[in-house]
């Protein structure tokens, strides 16, 4: 039973620091992608204004 307890408890630490690597992970890659994505946008807007584009 003790054996049992034991490989339950490793089980469960070496999947809680699973997840928190996953999110961290996660959230990293989403913060570069909308970077990445604002700076287009930024990118089309000025390209629209330096060519003359009429905003109507």
């Amino acid at each position: 039973m003790k054996t049992i307890l034991l490989i339950k408890e490793i089980y469960l630490e070496g999947f809680r620091n699973l997840g928190n690597f996953i999110v961290r992970e996660y959230f990293k890659l989403f913060a570069w992608f909308s970077f990445i994505m604002f700076l287009v946008v930024l990118y089309a807007f000025i390209f629209r204004v330096s060519t003359g584009f009429i905003f109507d």
